[in-house]
């Protein structure tokens, strides 16, 4: 394949070659995500394009690769179905899914994915495509995009424990990774956080400054995360001779954190402890311990979950368990592109460690 736009006055592949100090074919092989190429040489490459300008032509690109030089980042769940919708018009219920894209772009969680998708994706040239499958027929949707070849592959993140999209993808044959464990098993790859390890470090901490009457706001419980979360802190708990820890579910959404809150208040005023299982319900778990003049942390302890932008946005700043959702989002884009360039590899998962991190909360 030729490169023609030297008359043009931009980049090319022989110009990226010069500055990089290898072949014009090495810089092809970079270019185009070949593997067996040494780090060091992809690096210098990759600096050179950036130096340069050089900027490949796609179109060109995609008839000898047949690749779209693209991937989906599909955010899916079990939402409202059409039908549901047309009953629920009038009673001030959202069928037409912008609830559930609000819902998305309100939580920092999927702000960060993007942001670890990207960055991964940019110095390779490729870039993501962002879909919304919350519904049976955008599901369908995405499945028919994949097919098409408009994509390579899906990176999913579900937002529910009965969507059954990993499943369609895995039938359809669709190269595909997941951000979070499957409720059900599917042969598709994953990466996630060792979440009870999570849960067991928040207990420990809250145990350590000497709460003896914690409760929990628990995750949706129909989620893998809710439940490991959930499990991973009463077991600590009892391990310390705590069997009994008031629980609460919450919805992973500020208002729902709010909401538990005030149960448990109202259940058990004399709690000096609570762990939240995300920040933004740990941020409005503190939002209403102060309403009701409690401090936080001098009476309630709270400790949150992700490390988010919330936790810095609480006050005081909330404690929390990191997870690298960065890191994580990246290893999955890694994943994916392993896939797609060996199709008959196997499925694989990879887990992430968690980490405590203390600030003023508790």
């Amino acid at each position: 394949m030729t490169d023609d736009r030297r008359a043009a006055g931009t980049p090319t592949l022989e110009d990226v070659a010069r500055a990089a100090g290898v072949s014009r074919a090495t810089v092809s092989r970079v270019i185009n995500g070949v593997r067996n190429v040494d780090p060091v040489i992809q690096e210098a490459v990759r600096q050179a394009v950036s130096v340069t300008g050089y900027t490949p032509n796609r179109a060109a690109r995609s008839l000898v690769t047949r690749r779209a030089d693209a991937v989906a980042l599909v955010v899916s769940g079990a939402g409202i179905e059409p039908q549901a919708a047309e009953e629920a018009e009038g009673t001030g219920a959202s069928g037409d899914g912008s609830s559930f894209t609000a819902q998305v772009f309100a939580d920092p969680f999927f702000g960060r994915v993007v942001t670890g998708v990207v960055n991964y994706l940019r110095p390779r040239g490729m870039h993501p495509v962002l879909m919304f499958a919350e519904s049976s027929r955008a599901r369908e949707e995405v499945v028919a995009y994949l097919r098409q070849g408009s994509a390579d592959g899906a990176l999913v993140v579900s937002t529910h424990a009965e969507d059954p999209l990993p499943a369609l993808i895995a039938e359809a044959g669709l190269a595909a990774v997941l951000f979070a464990r499957p409720a059900r098993p599917v042969p598709v790859s994953y990466v996630d956080l060792a979440h009870q390890d999570g849960a067991r470090l928040a207990a420990e901490h809250l145990l350590g400054r000497g709460c003896r009457r914690t409760a929990t706001i628990s995750g949706p419980l129909d989620v893998p995360a809710g439940q490991a979360r959930l499990t991973g802190f009463r077991d600590t708990m009892a391990r310390h001779g705590h069997p009994y820890i008031p629980v609460v579910e919450g919805q992973f959404t500020q208002e729902s954190g709010e909401a538990a809150m005030e149960r448990l208040l109202a259940e058990h005023p004399d709690l000096d402890g609570v762990f939240a299982a995300n920040d933004l319900m740990a941020l409005g778990a503190c939002h209403v311990l102060r309403e009701h003049g409690r401090s936080v942390p001098g009476d309630v302890a709270v400790v949150g979950f992700d490390d988010s932008s919330a936790a810095l946005a609480c006050r005081p700043p909330l404690t929390t368990v990191r997870q690298p959702v960065e890191e994580m989002a990246a290893e999955m884009t890694r994943l994916l592109l392993d896939r797609l360039a060996r199709p008959d590899g196997p499925v694989t998962s990879v887990i992430f460690e968690p980490e405590l991190v203390v600030r003023g909360s508790a």
